[in-house]
């Protein structure tokens, strides 16, 4: 009897044995997958889970899965989230500032205008170039914002070959630059430096560009280390066109193509409004800088070649007869004439793919 019951304990001795050796084993498994499941917390995913947890509720909202407008607000907040993420990695990822002297320039270039040039082919060539002819390097911090007033009316086809040159030319210079044609509506005598100032009055309502340079149509340079950017001086930048024999017609000409930073133009009262035709505005300007006390600066001959696209004289912009006696009164008139007076009416702002078309009225004579 002893002995039976003896055995009977063992059995139950070691069932009791495996059956906690078997609580233990299941204890320790789901132990193990708990903290395996808790080792990535929801608000520890990756960027890409992330990006999937959104996706799967634009995917359901755009299906029309109940809860819509909870759904909505919920996408709503992780696009903000992901916006505000993202803009603190560009914070991270502070730019170089550009250098000096821009490694992308290739020195001399090849000008010619018997080739055939369409918009299309100009923007399918330069693929950075933003809605209304701006563009930024994405690769360092930019020196200056610059500005490119160009002074217009019935020049398409110039322009075309403007732009095919020029902005693959200002792009390897490294600008934060926009391009602006100030396009005078009407057929009254045309006036140049007044649609300068306007389109320094037009641009500044856009960005906050620090650099004005001041170009015609039908010129182009022919060297791009002939960097359109202004400087501690005002800049003369057409300084040998081929229209002069690549020379320097006389020492006070500032015409074509120069720059201007904000404080410089702003410092002689912009440019002056009443000179109505060709000629005698720049002669004007260039008097306004010397009265304030600024020189003029230049690149070299040979950096400063530029062509001339060749045409006949536009209508309604013959030689202006009192261009001499307005040049004679600079001192006097500069202070009385210029942006401070400045006045005209904006009729058309058009957005284009390659530059910013604005058509004003000036008034007339």
């Amino acid at each position: 009897m002893t002995g039976d019951s003896n055995m009977n304990f063992n059995v139950l001795n070691r069932t009791c044995k495996l059956v906690v050796l078997l609580c233990l084993l299941h204890i320790t498994v789901t132990f193990f997958f708990y903290v395996r499941s808790s080792a990535t917390p929801l608000g520890f995913r990756s960027p890409q889970s992330h990006r999937n947890v959104l996706r799967y509720g634009q995917d359901r909202a755009e299906a029309g899965s109940p809860g819509t407008d909870a759904q909505e607000a919920g996408k709503k907040q992780g696009e903000a989230a992901e916006e505000s993420r993202d803009q603190e990695e560009k914070q991270d990822q502070k730019l170089e500032k550009c250098p000096e002297t821009s490694p992308l320039l290739v020195g001399p270039l090849r000008v010619e205008f018997n080739i055939h040039v369409s918009l299309d082919q100009i923007k399918k060539d330069n693929p950075n170039i933003q809605y209304g002819g701006r563009y930024k390097p994405k690769d360092c911090e930019v020196l200056q914002k610059v500005a490119i007033i160009i002074p217009f009316r019935n020049r398409d086809e110039h322009l075309k070959f403007w732009l095919y040159y020029l902005h693959p030319i200002l792009q390897r210079q490294q600008l934060d630059y926009g391009v602006y044609i100030i396009n005078q509506d009407g057929d009254e005598t045309f006036n140049r430096a007044k649609l300068l100032n306007v389109g320094y009055m037009e641009a500044l309502k856009e960005y906050d560009y620090n650099c004005f340079v001041f170009s015609d149509v039908d010129l182009i340079p022919m060297d791009d280390r002939n960097t359109y950017r202004c400087f501690e001086q005002p800049r003369h930048l057409s300084v040998s066109m081929d229209k002069f024999s690549y020379r320097l017609p006389y020492n006070q000409y500032f015409g074509g193509v120069s720059s201007l930073s904000k404080d410089q133009f702003l410092k002689i009262n912009g440019f002056p409004n009443n000179y109505w035709g060709w000629g005698g505005e720049d002669d004007d300007i260039f008097n306004r800088l010397s009265f304030k006390g600024m020189s003029i600066s230049r690149p070299n001959g040979e950096v400063g070649k530029c062509r001339m696209i060749r045409h006949n004289r536009d209508k309604q912009n013959d030689p202006n007869p009192q261009r001499f006696d307005r040049i004679a009164h600079t001192r006097d008139t500069m202070d009385k004439d210029g942006i401070n007076t400045l006045s005209y009416r904006v009729l058309k702002t058009e957005k284009l793919d390659l530059y910013t078309k604005i058509t004003v009225d000036v008034g007339k004579p």
